[in-house]
Formats: structure tokens, C-alpha cells, sequence
């Protein structure tokens, strides 16, 4: 399977993974109630429960031809906006064991990776936002 190919079917794992953990949101809500920054109002769950309300509805929307596009910049725009939630993760486990510190300093770089997919999506489906901001790093 080739490059080209690869890319084309990104909106797979990208999809599946979006809406799967949106359902874990549900699953296990209090892991990501704890990863929720406490300062932020009204309570850890309400940001549990919109996230994970908002990661299902974009991987369905990544997942269907038609909401593709949309979906994988809501994703691109999902994935910014729960990095200070990571972050967040890495300070408050700075005192667990170091196999659970490397879990949250590995979610870090995760997130590009997963901005950078959601990118590639979009792009494969007509988004110039998202071919601009791609060809930034296509430097001839």
C-alpha cells in the first residue's frame, strides 16, 4: 500500500478513534473528570460530558462521507482546545508512579500527531483551509 493510499483512508482511525473516546467519556467519567482543569466553571463533568459529547459527534461526522470534511477540522479545532486538559494531566500525576507520568507526557506529542492526521483528512476532501496550513511545511 503506498503514501497515497495511506492517506486516504486516514479518515478510518481518525473517525473510530474521535467517536471511541468520546463513549469512554461516558464509560469512565472519572478519569476525565480528573484531567479536567478545576478552575474551570461549572464542574469537572460538564466538561467531561460536552467533550465527550463533542467527540462523538465529530468522529460520526468524520466517519460519513458527507461531514467528512467538517468533521475533521471540528476535530483539528477538538484537539486544540483539550490540550490544556493534557497539560493539565502531566503537572497534577507529577507525583505518581513513572509509568503513569510517561502516559501523560506521551499525550502531549500525541495531539500533533492527531491535528496533523485530521489535517490530511480534510485536505483529502476539498478543505483549503486545511491544504493551506499543510503546505506550510511543503517548502519548495
Amino acid at each position: 500500500m503506498n503514501r497515497a493510499s495511506l492517506q486516504d483512508r486516514l479518515w478510518i482511525p481518525l473517525g473510530i478513534f474521535v467517536l471511541l473516546a468520546g463513549l469512554t467519556h461516558f464509560a469512565n467519567p472519572d478519569f476525565f473528570d480528573a484531567i479536567v482543569p478545576p478552575w474551570l466553571p461549572p464542574n469537572e463533568r460538564f466538561w467531561t460530558n460536552i467533550s465527550g459529547i463533542a467527540e462523538i459527534v465529530i468522529g460520526i461526522a468524520v466517519l460519513l462521507p458527507k461531514y467528512r470534511t467538517i468533521g475533521a477540522l471540528a476535530s483539528v479545532a477538538l484537539f486544540v482546545a483539550v490540550y490544556p486538559a493534557n497539560m493539565f494531566m502531566v503537572w497534577d500525576w507529577r507525583d505518581r508512579s513513572a509509568a503513569e507520568q510517561v502516559v501523560s507526557w506521551v499525550r502531549l506529542p500525541f495531539q500533533f500527531v492527531f491535528i496533523w492526521m485530521a489535517l490530511i483528512v480534510a485536505r483529502q476532501n476539498g478543505s483549503p483551509i486545511a491544504s493551506n496550513i499543510l503546505r506550510f511545511q511543503k517548502r519548495k
